[in-house]
This record gives C-alpha cells, sequence and structure tokens, in this order.
C-alpha cells in the first residue's frame, strides 16, 4: 500500500494497530522530479502536494477536487501510474519487494 504522504496515513493506521506491507511514497519520489523551491534554508527541495505534482505530470489535465477524499484517492492513483509509465516507480518497487 501506498499514499501520498504516507508517513502521516500509515502512522495513524498503524498506531490503531494494522499491519501494512508499504510501497515508496509518492510523495517522495515526486520531490526528486519537480524539484521545488525549498520553503526553508537549509533544504534541498519542497515536498510537493497532490496538486502540484498532478499539474506536472498531467499540464494539459485540469485538477478539480470536488470530494477530497475520494478525488485524492484517484489523482494520486493516476500520479503513481504515470510515474510507473516513466519508469520512474518501477526500479523503486521492484528494489523493496523480494520475490522468493
Amino acid at each position: 500500500a501506498t499514499a501520498f504522504n504516507k508517513r502521516f496515513d500509515f502512522n495513524f493506521l498503524q498506531d490503531r494497530g494494522f499491519i501494512i506491507r508499504e510501497l515508496p511514497c509518492p510523495m517522495i519520489i515526486a520531490t526528486d522530479i519537480l524539484k521545488l523551491p525549498p520553503r526553508k534554508s537549509g533544504t534541498l527541495y519542497k515536498w510537493p502536494n497532490v496538486e502540484e505534482t498532478w499539474k506536472y505530470l498531467f499540464p494539459n489535465n485540469e485538477y478539480s477536487e470536488k470530494h477530497r477524499a475520494y478525488d485524492d484517492a484517484i489523482h494520486e492513483a493516476q500520479i503513481v501510474f504515470e510515474m510507473y509509465k516513466q519508469k520512474k516507480w518501477k526500479s523503486i518497487i521492484e528494489k523493496e519487494i523480494k520475490i522468493a
């Protein structure tokens, strides 16, 4: 499983006893792709939010949110799939999943 800024979501679930097999965080992967200027000195890049990542990967597609959680899930799935198609996601997954 994964989520944009998964540390926030997964800590909430794990604190309540959920066991999650984690995949890489798309926000962390997108950070090195977008290379946004840092918010504070001493950091390399700003962590992008879902909308910033969407606009970078899909410049010709409008970003809209009508029902926040539902739209976030749809946008994030499309972001992960686009990173996979661009081969920015696959190599990271292959390193983390050990096939027996």
